[in-house]
């Protein structure tokens, strides 16, 4: 089936060459049903993704794909953008080649969405310490898609069915966090998730949970301050705009009231407040999700798991969580939803 000229394409990185990325592409794609509204579509290395198709003894046809060409049923298409030394890589084992390959097919992701031949991006896992070897030097893939598109203030947020977290520090030294933490920080943080819940998610009136810093949100001040002196002003100015935010509350107990259905999201205060619960919930669906950016943008919650890697070990339910949720940001942008 070719597709029409309504069809959105969402393009899917195929993140380090040697990690998962590659086997749970494949695993997506082979419980994937065409749809007449989006297509994905793999941005990636050709041969790597024939190798791991006869590899894990997968029929999926996978075809080379370029701009203007149509989309075939049960097919798995990529557009090839890397030529890797297929008889140097090894399971597990990233080098500068593939360090510079998972960092082209984001380049290129954002390339595209800019040139308006992809509606979104969807992102398989890419390790850090490779990425940075091939000189990029980003803490991860957030960080890299803001500079990608002029962006500064941009957030985490881990979504999930019954979860959903938004971090005001990301990837930060907990030593460090408390310095960095700033009463603008954390109202553009919720203000943020607001505009989120409300934009992409179709929440038009969004309940916020606040997480505090300390054990027991400080306790009136006997285990810090931060919660007196940055949390509760912050909280305070967003409830003067008409937000439906409340807290600062203990961090042991607010995960569980939003999962309860209390908030439909926490603003955590630093990275491991905020996924540990999460992953805990959500360990196999979760989504992470780059608030602020001009694109959309969805991604797995796991890393590259090169002790599995290869094996056909690897679970793709977080993928196919990540690619329902960029069609529906998609759609609800389209629609204006505000």
């Amino acid at each position: 089936m070719a597709s029409t000229d309504k069809q959105k394409i969402i393009g899917i990185t195929m993140g380090c060459p040697v990690g998962i990325g590659p086997e749970i592409i494949h695993g997506f794609f082979q419980s994937h049903e065409n749809t007449v509204n989006f297509q994905p579509l793999v941005l990636g290395d050709l041969a790597r993704m024939k190798f791991v198709g006869s590899l894990l003894g997968i029929d999926k046809k996978v075809v080379s794909w370029l701009p203007g060409d149509n989309f075939t049923e049960n097919t798995l298409p990529v557009l090839d953008l890397t030529a890797l030394p297929e008889n140097s890589l090894s399971w597990g084992q990233p080098d500068l080649s593939t360090g510079r390959a998972m960092a082209e097919y984001i380049i290129q992701g954002v390339e595209l969405i800019q040139k308006d031949l992809l509606a979104g991006i969807v992102t398989c896992p890419i390790t850090k310490s490779a990425l940075n070897n091939a000189g990029f030097d980003y803490p991860g893939h957030t960080e890299m898609l803001g500079d990608l598109t002029g962006v500064s203030d941009f957030r985490m947020m881990m979504a999930g069915e019954n979860l959903k977290v938004v971090l005001v520090t990301i990837h930060e030294q907990l030593k460090r966090v408390p310095d960095l933490l700033t009463e603008d920080e954390i109202v553009a943080c919720i203000t943020m998730t607001i505009k989120s819940l409300q934009q992409d998610f179709a929440l038009p009136n969004p309940r916020i949970g606040v997480a505090g810093l300390n054990p027991h949100s400080g306790e009136q001040g006997m285990f810090g301050w931060e919660e007196e002196s940055l949390i509760s002003p912050a909280i305070e100015q967003c409830k003067k705009l008409g937000a439906v935010v409340s807290g600062p509350y203990p961090p042991d107990t607010v995960f569980y009231r939003a999962a309860s259905g209390e908030f439909d999201a926490v603003i955590a205060m630093y990275h491991d407040q905020g996924l540990i619960p999460f992953k805990l919930l959500h360990f196999s669906d979760g989504v992470n999700v780059t608030l602020g950016l001009p694109i959309v943008r969805t991604s797995v919650d796991h890393g590259t798991a090169y002790d599995i890697a290869g094996t056909g070990k690897a679970d793709s339910s977080s993928l196919k969580s990540a690619w329902n949720l960029a069609t529906k940001i998609v759609s609800n942008r389209s629609k204006g939803i505000v």
